[in-house]
């Protein structure tokens, strides 16, 4: 696996510090302040895992309890919104980071997120409720994004690959907070009490961010040659001054072809991670167990997705992040097919585990390959873009689960649907490799960056 190098941004900064790490392009090693920016990042991610399960543990009292009048397809629907707003958020916030900064960006995000999921526990209707998971997808969609693109910038080149997974481990542990936290708040205090947690965001995490995140701006927009003079420096021939920035370069040659193969890519991956998260505790019940032993199933689904972003960091660095998640893909269409065929209780819980480790795996692993492979002055767009497509597929699921449902072909047309989307991603996954070493051997930069 090839790695490109960021292009530095001259900056003064004080040596050692997380904002220094920056200046000086992919950090040579690990600081403290670099290593607290990536825990605030990393505390960022969870609420993103928290988000996707919070809606699939309220999801019944919703239908029942509200008196709104949703119905399975519905619920669908309104699943779908805060996925449509992550899609718009990370599109965006890519291409802002890249621009405005990272820290603005993220921190911005946060705020966003956190204000209007609190909002949501006091919506008097499905509309307005449609509409705050909306605004909060918007914010929420833009954090991975540009968080990806900051940890890559402040960890050394030779631990990009595995930082990036390791940094998504918090999607399904937050996934898992919400399925236990679930268990006990909601026959407690309600629905509502499950997206009051947003409450932790504001109030503890964006106040670390301020103290923690660096300021940066990203390299293409950030200099200059005047920049690079006042900081007494040479600008190096064929590096990223005249490097145009933003989706024109991204969707052109060199990047054009990978780029889709990932977008693509992402939209199967997200379709069958986002669906299992937003409708296996449905979908448990449906099958006939209760709601505390829906969300442990819930709960498996997230255990086996954090063991996942351990076991793919590891085999991504140790055998290259395109061939593990070919892998990872292909154990979670296999585990889901299994859980057609009705197997015993015990079964049921590894598969999901399994599942755990494939769907959530794979994304992990896209994500490292993107951030690896894409020059500094378009990593923030090129993930934004990855992601913010991929929740295409994110947005898909939740209505594409809800009509099968609605049209009465059972629980197992739900999984049937998930797995053929991890089938897909591993197939596409294959095309990605066969494109990256083409491209390897027909291109190769003096700059030592990846020809994508």
């Amino acid at each position: 696996m090839n790695h490109t190098p960021s292009v530095a941004v001259p900056q003064r900064s004080v040596p050692g510090t997380a904002a220094s790490a920056v200046a000086d392009g992919p950090a040579s090693r690990f600081s403290k302040g670099s290593a607290a920016a990536v825990l605030v990042c990393w505390l960022l991610v969870v609420f993103d895992g928290y988000d996707l399960i919070v809606y699939g543990t309220v999801q019944s009292s919703l239908i029942s309890e509200t008196g709104w009048g949703l119905s399975k397809a519905t619920a669908g629907t309104i699943g779908s919104m805060a996925f449509v707003g992550m899609m718009i958020g990370a599109i965006f916030a890519g291409r802002m980071a890249d621009s405005w900064g990272r820290r603005r960006t993220i921190l911005g995000c946060a705020v966003v997120f956190s204000v209007f999921t609190i909002l949501c526990a006091f919506a008097p209707n499905a509309p307005v409720f449609g509409a705050l998971r909306l605004l909060a997808g918007i914010g929420l969609g833009g954090l991975v994004p540009s968080a990806n693109a900051l940890v890559a910038e402040l960890v050394p080149t030779k631990w990009r690959s595995t930082i990036a997974t390791l940094m998504m481990s918090g999607v399904p542990i937050g996934g898992s907070i919400a399925a236990l936290v679930g268990i006990q708040l909601i026959p407690a205090f309600g629905w509502q009490s499950m997206f009051l947690v947003a409450v932790l965001a504001l109030l503890i995490v964006v106040p670390l961010g301020l103290k923690y995140l660096p300021e940066t701006l990203a390299p293409a927009r950030a200099t200059g040659r005047e920049t690079v003079r006042a900081a007494g420096q040479t600008a190096p021939a064929g590096h990223g001054l005249k490097e145009p920035a933003g989706f024109s370069s991204l969707l052109r040659a060199p990047y054009l072809g990978i780029s889709m193969l990932f977008a693509v890519a992402t939209i199967a991956t997200l379709f069958a991670w986002y669906g299992l998260g937003t409708w296996l505790p449905n979908l448990m019940q449906l099958a006939g167990y209760n709601l505390g032993s829906a969300l442990t199933f819930a709960l498996a689904l997230n255990l086996g997705a954090v063991a996942g972003s351990v076991i793919t960091a590891w085999a991504g660095t140790r055998f290259g992040p395109i061939p593990t998640a070919i892998a990872a893909a292909a154990v979670a269409a296999v585990a889901l097919v299994v859980l057609v065929t009705g197997p015993p209780v015990t079964v049921v819980y590894l598969m999901l585990v399994l599942a755990g480790v494939g769907t959530h795996g794979t994304q992990c692993l896209i994500i490292a390959a993107v951030a690896s492979h894409y020059p500094g002055h378009l990593r923030g767009t090129a993930l934004g873009w990855a992601l913010g497509t991929g929740r295409i597929g994110a947005v898909a699921a939740p209505q594409v689960g809800g009509l099968l449902l609605a049209a009465g072909l059972g629980v197992n047309s739900n999984f049937f649907a998930f797995a053929g989307a991890a089938a897909i991603a591993a197939a596409l996954l294959v095309a990605v490799g066969l494109k990256l070493k083409s491209n390897l051997s027909i291109h190769s930069s003096p700059s030592g960056a990846s020809n994508v």
